[in-house]
C-alpha cells in the first residue's frame, strides 16, 4: 500500500507541473523517475515512452501506467495513472470557464506563448539526454538519423517509425547472432 501511495504522489506531482503533454513530460520523467528515485533506468524509461507513443491514449498516461506496472503490478499501474491524470482534471475543471473568458487578454496570450517556448526547451533537453544514452554505435546512429529524417522531412508517423525500428533491430540482432553462431530457439 505504501508503494501505491508513493506512486500516486509522484505522478500527481509530475502531472501537476507538466505542461505541453507527453513530449514535454519526458525531461521531467527522466529527472524524477531515473535520477531522483531510480524507479527505472534511462533505457527502460525510453522503451516505455516509445511503446506509449505507439499505443492508443495519451503518452503521459501510458508512460505512467508502464512505470507503475513495473513497480507494483496492476495496482501500481492504476495508482500511477490516477496520479498523473488527477491534477489535469482538477485544473481543467477550475480554469475551463475562466480561460474562455480571459483568453483574449494580451497578457494571457503572452503567458501561453512563454509556456510553449519552455515546452520546446524541455523536449530538446529530453531528446538530447536520451540520444546520448541510446545512440551508442554506428548502427543506432543510422536508425536515429533515419527516424529523424523520416519524421521531420517526410512526415512519417511515430508509430510507423517505431515499428520499422523494431523490425530493423530484430533483423539486425538475428543476423548478428547468426553470424556469431548463437541462434536462439523458441
Amino acid at each position: 500500500m505504501k508503494e501505491l501511495v508513493r506512486l500516486y504522489a509522484l505522478f500527481f506531482k509530475i502531472g501537476s507541473i507538466m505542461f505541453g503533454g507527453g513530449y514535454a513530460m519526458l525531461a521531467l520523467l527522466q529527472k524524477e523517475i531515473v535520477e531522483n528515485r531510480q524507479l527505472a533506468s534511462e533505457e527502460e524509461l525510453l522503451s516505455y515512452f516509445a511503446v506509449a507513443q505507439c499505443t492508443p491514449g495519451i503518452i503521459a498516461v501510458n508512460t505512467a501506467t508502464f512505470v507503475g506496472y513495473k513497480r507494483a503490478g496492476v495496482a501500481g499501474a492504476v495508482a500511477a495513472t490516477l496520479g498523473v491524470v488527477t491534477p489535469s482534471i482538477i485544473i481543467i475543471s477550475l480554469i475551463s470557464g475562466v480561460l474562455t473568458r480571459y483568453s483574449e487578454i494580451e497578457a494571457v496570450q503572452h503567458a501561453f506563448a512563454g509556456i510553449r517556448i519552455a515546452v520546446v526547451a524541455l523536449v530538446i533537453q529530453a531528446v538530447w539526454k536520451f540520444m546520448r544514452t541510446s545512440v551508442k554505435d554506428r548502427f543506432s546512429a543510422i536508425i536515429f538519423a533515419t527516424a529523424v529524417i523520416g519524421a521531420a522531412f517526410f512526415g512519417i508517423s511515430s508509430v510507423a517509425i517505431v515499428i520499422c525500428a523494431i523490425a530493423v533491430g530484430v533483423i539486425a540482432g538475428y543476423i548478428k547472432n547468426k553470424g556469431n553462431g548463437r541462434q536462439k530457439t523458441a
